[in-house]
């Protein structure tokens, strides 16, 4: 092997490894994403749970007022 393809191979080698890189911290992201995504919609579906539950309960009071 020349010294010319050593010097290509090398390049290649640290081009590869800035992407290996970028994708692993993308990845990381993207699955710090999903579990907030996930954390933000059990929040909603609690809130939206509770929500009803207290509009109902304001119901039954009317009802059992008028």
């Amino acid at each position: 092997m020349t010294a010319e393809e050593k010097y290509v191979a090398a390049a290649y080698l640290v081009v590869f490894a800035f992407v290996f890189v970028y994708v692993l911290i993308m990845a990381t992201k993207v699955a710090r994403l999903e579990r907030e995504l996930a954390e933000l919609a059990e929040r909603a579906r609690r809130q939206e749970r509770h929500r009803a539950v207290h509009e109902s309960h304001e119901l039954t009071e009317e009802v059992e007022v008028g």
